[in-house]
């Protein structure tokens, strides 16, 4: 076979394994490592269209850098998975090669598979801070020029809504496909809210040409915003600006004009942060904001056991960010503080002694012995609140010193109230929560009671947790009970408590739970209130 040097030289210049052309949608030319890299022969591969050898979840990868590629540009180096047993990932740096007919030279090399991925070839926003912050690293060391690109594809949603399911499948496979073909590695990508996105990317090109790649593959309109990373500057202070500049992203779009660096993204948002942190203390310092009670059951007597205070504050502000604010500024004390004050009176106010009320305590607080020195005074003051009180820590911010926050939760349980560690999951750092701190409830997050109906891991593991809160004298309450499917499931599981919308939403004052049987439509479940504190 009559071989051009250029290919020749393509090959070794890119370092690679393996050269492959395509023409089309088809392999015209294989040559190196073939049976080492695809696990098939020359012969095999040379004809077959392309997305025979790239595992489903990656091909819209490759499809949008084929798509977008001009001729004589490079694009890569990119990580894929190959169909076949055993799993193999290589890395692609593809070329279109304009002398050749238009076809596109593929130089592929082992690689080894990126972890952290979710099923749709994105990163969760943990895992893209994570990867990040690696990278940061790298280029501080080697001088690679990274740069934070935000995409906003504002019609997205809306465009969605008019497809049919299959469509509107193949619409977030090529979304995906072309934010992860811009991205560092082909694996630097994640979403942060439904229409918006982020992707760290080696510097190259303006937004202009990002818009217009991303536009041709999604055929939606977008728009961009590229924020250099500093050279040279601290990973950790990098990765800090990263998280401010994504902040402000989820809560304020794309600005005007794109800032110069990422130090000045996270300048600009801490002084939008700080005006409303300020707000915010100011809020809670003059207790403007209200309570709503929702029930949670027995299930074994279909009654209302006690009610959880959920926190409502002015002007619809989103009481999951907006605690997440308190607890960045260190407010979230003063608000516990408040929300304790307002639920020991309301119990005090009780005639009939029977309410009972939770309140939320973020993980933050409960380190704090101001806090319990707090409640004391609160259940001095109003005696027929004792024994009616009780704390659900939430999970929200890490609790960090275990050994005080058990040593407090015990001093709330000496009081006569009872300690529930809320929105329990099936990762690793509930159950050491569970192993270090001595509970009487445990409240098991929303998400995983939804897969009790099926047969997942994670309906697989709330099974043996309900098991072992059993062994260990620990009650459990399931949330986000909304169907007499889920209840009954989760009674013959052995769960003690419900709550959600089967029982009732949450109201201005504690109200009985809803007759058994009731059924929230899906109508009514977008148009009610969160179910949670945050």
């Amino acid at each position: 076979m009559s071989i051009d040097p250029r290919r020749l030289l393509a090959l070794a210049f890119a370092s690679a394994d393996l050269l492959l052309e395509i023409d089309g949608d088809r392999v015209v030319l294989a040559l190196g490592a073939t049976q080492k890299l695809l696990g098939q022969g020359d012969a095999a591969v040379i004809g077959k269209p392309w997305r025979d050898l790239v595992d489903p979840v990656d091909r819209p990868v490759i499809e949008a850098v084929i798509e977008t590629l001009e001729d004589g540009a490079r694009r890569g180096p990119i990580t894929l998975k190959l169909v076949g047993e055993p799993p193999r990932h290589v890395s692609l740096i593809l070329r279109r090669l304009p002398e050749n007919g238009g076809r596109t030279s593929c130089a592929v090399s082992d690689a080894q598979p990126p972890a952290g991925l979710v099923a749709d070839g994105l990163r969760s926003r943990q895992s893209f801070e994570t990867i990040a912050k690696g990278l940061f690293e790298v280029a501080r060391v080697t001088g690679l020029e990274l740069e934070l690109a935000m995409v906003e594809i504002a019609g997205l949603s809306a465009h969605r809504m008019t497809l049919s399911p299959p469509d509107a499948s193949a619409l977030d496979a090529r979304v995906v496909g072309a934010l992860r073909a811009e991205s560092y590695g082909g694996s630097t990508a994640t979403r942060l809210a439904d229409d918006r996105f982020a992707l760290l990317r080696a510097k190259a090109g303006g937004p202009e040409d990002l818009i217009r790649r991303l536009t041709q593959v999604v055929a939606v309109e977008a728009a961009a915003q590229l924020t250099p990373v500093e050279d040279g500057a601290p990973p950790s202070r990098t990765l800090r600006a990263l998280r401010y500049a994504l902040d402000d992203f989820v809560r304020e779009g794309l600005t005007d004009t794109s800032p110069a660096s990422l130090s000045e993204a996270m300048n600009r948002s801490v002084q939008r942060t700080l005006a409303q942190a300020g707000q915010l203390g100011a809020v809670i310092s003059q207790r403007r904001f209200t309570l709503a009670y929702q029930p949670i059951v027995n299930l074994m007597t279909g009654k209302a056991h006690h009610h959880e205070a959920l926190v409502r504050f002015e002007d619809g502000l989103s009481p999951f960010a907006t605690i997440r604010m308190a607890e960045e500024f260190d407010l979230i004390e003063e608000l516990d503080n408040a929300v304790v004050e307002q639920v020991v009176r309301r119990l005090a106010q009780d005639r009939t002694g029977e309410l009972k009320l939770a309140a939320n305590v973020s993980g933050r607080t409960i380190i704090n012995a101001r806090f319990v020195e707090h409640v004391g005074r609160l259940l001095a003051k109003y005696d027929t609140a004792k024994g009616r009180l009780i704390f659900e820590v939430t999970e929200s911010a890490a609790i960090d010193e275990l050994e005080t926050a058990d040593r407090h939760i015990q001093a709330l349980r000496g009081m006569g109230s009872l300690v529930c560690l809320d929105d329990f999951g099936v990762g690793a750092a509930s159950f050491a929560y569970l192993q270090a701190l001595h509970l009487d409830i445990v409240k098991i997050d929303g998400r995983y009671v939804r897969e009790l109906g099926s047969n997942s891991r994670d309906g697989a593991i709330v099974r043996r947790l309900v098991e072992l809160c059993r062994d260990l004298r620990i009650r459990t309450v399931a949330e986000m009970v909304e169907a007499p499917e889920i209840e009954t499931l989760i009674k013959a599981i052995g769960v003690d408590f419900a709550q959600g919308w089967l029982y009732g939403r949450p109201a201005d004052t504690p109200q009985p739970a809803l007759r058994h049987g009731h059924v929230v439509t899906p109508a009514a479940r977008r148009a009610g209130a969160s179910e949670s504190w945050g």
